[in-house]
C-alpha cells in the first residue's frame, strides 16, 4: 500500500510540473500527459484541432493569434492538435474534422467551434468557454 502511495505522489508531483512548461507563451503540440496534467491542475484549455493542408484551419489562425496575445488569455494554455496524427485525441473528443477549436475547463468542454472563420464569431466561441 505504501508503495502504491508513493508511485501515485510522484506521478503526481511529475505531472504538476509538467504544467508551468505548457502554460509558457505559444503554442503547445499536443501530448496526452501534458494535456491530462493541465486538465488535472484544473488550467483553462483552447485546442486548435488543425490540419497544415487545411485552408480553413489557416484562416481561423489571425483570430486565434490574437485571442492568444489578449490579457485575458495569460493563464490559458494554447494547444495544437493535428487531425492527421492525434487520432486517440479525436475519438476521445469526438472530433468530426480539423478546424475544431474546442475550450476546456480543467476536464470540463467549455465551447466547441467547427470550422467557423468570421472573427467575431470564433472569438465570441472560445471567449464564452472562459
Amino acid at each position: 500500500m505504501l508503495k502504491k502511495l508513493k508511485i501515485f505522489l510522484l506521478s503526481l508531483v511529475a505531472l504538476v510540473a509538467a504544467v508551468p512548461a505548457l502554460a509558457a507563451a505559444g503554442w503547445t503540440a499536443y501530448e496526452p500527459e501534458n494535456f491530462a496534467a493541465a486538465q488535472a491542475a484544473g488550467k483553462t484549455i483552447v485546442v486548435d484541432v488543425h490540419a497544415d493542408w487545411c485552408p480553413t484551419c489557416r484562416a481561423q489562425q489571425p483570430t486565434l493569434e490574437k485571442l492568444r496575445a489578449d490579457k485575458r488569455f495569460t493563464n490559458v494554455v494554447f494547444v495544437k492538435v493535428n487531425f492527421d496524427k492525434d487520432k486517440d485525441f479525436l475519438r476521445a473528443h469526438r472530433i468530426p474534422r480539423q478546424s475544431t477549436i474546442l475550450v476546456f475547463k480543467g476536464r470540463s468542454e467549455t465551447a466547441r467551434s467547427i470550422a467557423e472563420t468570421r472573427p467575431e464569431k470564433l472569438s465570441a466561441a472560445v471567449i464564452a468557454g472562459l
